[in-house]
């Protein structure tokens, strides 16, 4: 790693993971909870942003196919540029940043501009994803070997590095990342190069997320079914025989809300719990909070009601949102919870008593 001059800021390129907000790293959460500029692409899941601090500055970088866009060099300029300005700054990406993600020639930026730096590996979508579509990449009884590849190359190239003759030879799993829209082209080649026409083949689309899609067919005939389906990116290619596995191990699809949209509509910090258990039964979930809560509007006067709180004969809490506003005023006043004084408690309420408690 690159030494910094001690009034510089440091950059962590940080994996974000394949979408499932579980899989993230605690290392990557932390960061981004600390950090003062987050710079993210398209494939990471944006829910992530919601651990940023509120005075965090948030950028967009784009990097997904049709859409506006920073190019790399920007970006580069972009990590340079606020790490010289003594922030910490994480670069957000999807999967892993070592993996198809252009994560080292992020690195090497760095290291160029003499700024510190930290490499925070996620998990990939190319394993990830193959597995929540219940297909294992290695199979003790099936292969012994995995190969990942790009669909989508350097556009500056002269010709394609895909050696399709090697990928032929080899055999045992191929997965395949950001080739979906050249899936037509890619299984073409594959083919002209004696892969098997037969090759079992699936994609699976927005993987690891509760709208996850799966299809499955050969070699000769996966871009026919995808491009009927109308099966677009971001969408992860696994090719071998371990996806006939899929029948019998497919486990994330079969979960009760799997499939389901789900608006979940409490104040944010309120509604990570609910969430999570909604997740957990495989819906999609989206977190639109529809209130916000504030403090009362007089708070000289909030605060000589909580402060004559020993004199009243029931103090009675109808929300949690109630009792945090009320006790963090209390304790600004008071030290120990016993000058409450002989008033009773009541709470509206299981959530409430839990608070209360």
């Amino acid at each position: 790693m690159s030494r910094s001059r001690s009034n510089e800021g440091k950059c962590f390129l940080v994996g974000g993971g394949p979408g499932d907000l579980g899989l993230v790293t605690l290392r990557a959460k932390e960061l981004l909870e600390r950090a003062d500029v987050i710079v993210y692409d398209a494939l990471a899941n944006p829910e992530m942003l919601g651990w940023a601090r509120v005075d965090a500055e948030i950028i967009f970088a784009g990097k997904r196919a049709g859409e506006k866009t920073l190019s790399q060099d920007e970006i580069n300029a972009l990590l340079i540029e606020k790490s010289r300005s003594g922030k910490n700054v994480v670069r957000l990406k999807g999967g892993d940043p070592f993996v198809f993600g252009r994560g080292g020639e992020e690195a090497e930026a760095l290291a160029a501009g003499g700024i510190d730096f930290e490499i925070v590996p996620g998990i990939t979508s190319a394993i990830a994803v193959p597995a929540y579509a219940g297909i294992p990449v290695t199979h003790r009884h099936q292969n012994s070997h995995v190969t990942f590849f790009t669909g989508h190359e350097d556009p500056a190239k002269s010709e394609s590095t895909i050696d399709f003759d090697a990928l032929a030879k080899l055999g045992g799993t191929q997965v395949m990342l950001m080739g979906v829209d050249r899936l037509a082209a890619i299984t073409r080649e594959m083919l002209a190069h004696g892969s098997r026409k037969d090759l079992p083949v699936a994609l699976v689309r927005l993987g690891t997320l509760g709208h996850q899609k799966t299809i499955v067919g050969t070699l000769e005939n996966i871009a026919e079914r995808a491009s009927a389906g109308g099966f677009g990116a971001p969408a992860v290619a696994i090719f071998g025989d371990v996806v006939f596995l899929r029948k019998d191990l497919n486990w994330f699809e079969k979960r009760p809300l799997f499939g389901k949209r789900i608006v979940v509509t409490r104040t944010r910090k309120q509604a990570s719990g609910l969430s999570s258990q909604l997740r957990a039964l495989g819906a999609d979930v989206i977190q639109l909070p529809t209130i916000r809560i504030e403090p009362p509007s007089d708070l000289r006067e909030f605060a000589e009601l909580v402060q004559d709180a020993h004199s009243y004969d029931w103090i009675v809490f109808t929300s949690p949102n109630g009792v945090d506003s009320f006790f963090e005023m209390f304790f600004k006043l008071y030290d120990d919870a016993r000058e409450i004084g002989a008033a009773k408690i009541a709470a509206i309420g299981p959530a409430t008593a839990q608070r209360v408690k």
